[in-house]
């Protein structure tokens, strides 16, 4: 799978995240302060890893800044981007079934490097649900 990456500074578990998905079989394209030289801002590296998903250049991303809450509203912001800022594997699960969420939003202050591992097997592990109500919802966030 194709995964944009986005950071809004190399803090916390920023400069795992690639290496992380990477050693899954991911192929990674790093956004923000992760690239050298490139605008690390929270919302121009997050909208970045949005618009790869939402052009098909990515299947998925990761977004993450100090609290998660600013990476999750940018890359929210990108049309067919469903970002679901997590704080622990139940969430991530939950964000992929009940939501199918195509963005990840992680907090580099709250995320450990256990609990990143945690949440991204929770995520990878996840599929959308099959129940025709969370289908409904899904379709209506794409209509709002």
């Amino acid at each position: 799978m194709r995964i944009a990456v986005s950071a809004d500074e190399v803090a916390g578990v920023a400069a795992e995240i690639g290496p992380e998905l990477e050693r899954r079989g991911h192929t990674v394209q790093l956004f923000g302060a992760l690239v050298p030289g490139e605008r690390a801002d929270w919302a121009w590296c997050s909208e970045a890893a949005a618009r790869a998903v939402a052009q098909g250049r990515a299947d998925q991303a990761v977004v993450a800044c100090w609290t998660g809450a600013g990476a999750s509203i940018a890359a929210n912001k990108v049309a067919g981007v469903r970002a679901a800022l997590c704080t622990d594997a139940v969430m991530a699960d939950g964000a992929r079934k009940w939501a199918d969420a195509n963005a990840l939003a992680l907090s580099l202050r709250l995320t450990s490097q256990p609990l990143l591992v945690e949440m991204l097997d929770a995520w990878f592990a996840g599929e959308p649900s099959a129940d025709p109500v969370d289908q409904a919802n899904v379709e209506h966030v794409e209509q709002i």
